[in-house]
C-alpha cells in the first residue's frame, strides 16, 4: 500500500505525484522555515505543481475534513475509550495539532494533485529531455 507506484507512497512520503521521485516542498515536513514553499515543478520529471491560479483551493477542504474527523476521533479515543478529562483530551490534541499542522497542510496538497495526475515513471526520461 505503502510502496512506490501507489497514491498513499506519493502523498505520506511528499513526493511528486507522476513519478514519486521528486521533491515537493523545498524543505522537511518538520522544518518551521519555508514551511509552504512548495517548488514549482518537479526536480525530476518537470511537473507543474501550479497548473492554473488557485489550484490547490480543493485542497483546503480536504484538509479541514480530513482534520474535523481526526479532531473527534482523537477526543473521542481519550475522552471516553481511556477515560481523560475533556481539558486534558483537547489539550492533547491541540499540542498535536501545533507540532503537526504543517505535514497536514501539505499531505492535504498531495491528496489534492495525487486526485489528478497519475503515476508514469516512463516521465522521468521525458522531464529529463526537456531540462536538456
Amino acid at each position: 500500500m505503502f510502496k512506490k507506484g501507489s497514491k498513499a507512497y506519493s502523498i505520506f512520503a511528499l513526493k511528486c505525484p507522476r513519478c514519486h521521485e521528486g521533491e515537493t516542498f523545498a524543505t522537511g515536513s518538520w522544518s518551521f522555515s519555508k514551511s509552504f514553499d512548495m517548488h514549482q515543478r518537479c526536480p525530476k520529471c518537470n511537473l507543474n505543481y501550479f497548473p492554473e491560479p488557485g489550484y490547490y483551493y480543493g485542497a483546503m477542504f480536504i484538509s479541514y475534513i480530513w482534520t474535523a474527523w481526526f479532531c473527534l476521533l482523537f477526543v473521542a479515543l481519550f475522552h471516553w475509550v481511556l477515560g481523560w478529562g475533556i481539558n486534558m483530551a483537547f489539550g492533547l490534541l491541540l499540542l498535536f495539532l501545533t507540532v503537526n499542522f504543517v505535514y497536514i497542510f501539505r499531505i492535504s496538497r498531495l491528496m489534492w494533485i495525487n486526485v489528478n495526475v497519475r503515476y508514469d515513471p516512463a516521465s522521468l526520461k521525458k522531464g529529463v529531455e526537456k531540462q536538456a
